[in-house]
């Protein structure tokens, strides 16, 4: 019971972590990347569709993306979509292409997204804390009902305590790297 509670506590603080690196790969750095633009989805026949699904995604250069569509028809829906997407992108259609420059960053933008990755970061940690609170209660409820011995209990909560300080520090280090790639000219 207590290995099946820490392996649970370990696979959420994990989901934990990796929903921060998502959120983390769609701020956008001044360079171009086709990861920009997953969370957009097009409304195709009246179905949202992920954009990468209704053409192909290339960045011919590191401050273009280009997006050419399957179906012609569907180009001002996949224009539509990135405008109303609040990236602050302006894709350029020219018939056969939608071309997406991406601009370079000034300082203050530069800033404000370091803000945004602070602000993300400190939702993960919190999501990991959760979860480290409520594993701890299962642990403690599960004392009760299995009559296991406080001893084995307080020996799970250190693991559940050393699972979370390593999911932080985890997610310290992707703020580390998510501010240089930011702050790099």
């Amino acid at each position: 019971m207590i290995k099946e509670i820490i392996k649970d506590t370990d696979s959420k603080m994990h989901k934990a972590t990796e929903h921060v690196r998502n959120e983390f790969v769609r701020i956008r750095t001044g360079k171009a990347t086709t990861n920009l633009l997953d969370g957009i989805k097009v409304d195709y026949y009246g179905t949202l569709t992920p954009i990468s699904q209704v053409g192909n995604l290339s960045t011919p250069d590191i401050h273009t993306i280009t997006v050419q569509c399957w179906d012609k028809t569907t180009m001002p829906l996949v224009e539509k979509a990135i405008l109303n997407s609040n990236l602050g992108l302006n894709p350029i259609n020219d018939g056969n292409v939608i071309r997406i420059p991406i601009p370079t960053l000034n300082e203050e933008r530069r800033k404000e997204l370091v803000k945004l990755v602070k602000k993300h970061a400190e939702e993960g940690k919190i999501a990991v804390r959760n979860v480290r609170r409520d594993e701890i209660e299962r642990l403690k409820k599960a004392e009760k009902d299995e009559h296991f011995s406080e001893d084995e209990r307080k020996h799970a909560e250190g693991e559940i305590q050393k699972l979370t300080d390593k999911h932080i520090k985890d997610i310290d280090l992707l703020v580390v790297q998510k501010e240089k790639e930011i702050m790099e000219v």
